[in-house]
């Protein structure tokens, strides 16, 4: 199973970030696997986002839940992200993993005016 991450690398503050999750490999709807959304800002450790299962369910933490949705598309295969109003905090690699132990590459992101 592989999965790449793709969006923009620029966004700027008060904008919506918006990556997606390609999988390839295997199904998103296949028992117990799911979409999970971390990220790394410079410097700093692994944050978890949020994540959505097999079943279509959503998980968000906390902290982001009030600016954070992820979504999916089973036809073809990918799960979306999207983070509102980003502030230059927002700056991070995203990761796309899953409970499986797959991982994207990652990608850079920069918010910045």
């Amino acid at each position: 199973v592989q999965l790449q991450e793709s969006g923009p690398g620029l966004v700027k503050p008060s904008q919506t970030l918006s990556l997606t999750c390609t999988v390839s490999g295997g199904s998103i709807t296949t028992a117990y696997y799911a979409c999970w959304w971390v990220r790394q800002p410079p410097g700093k450790g692994l944050e978890y986002m949020g994540a959505i299962d097999w079943t279509g369910r959503t998980t968000y933490s906390p902290s982001l839940k009030s600016r954070t949705s992820i979504s999916r598309d089973t036809s073809v295969n990918q799960c979306t992200l999207q983070l509102n109003s980003v502030t230059p905090e927002d700056t991070a690699v995203y990761y796309c993993t899953s409970p499986q132990g797959y991982w994207g590459q990652g990608t850079q992101v920069t918010v910045s005016s």
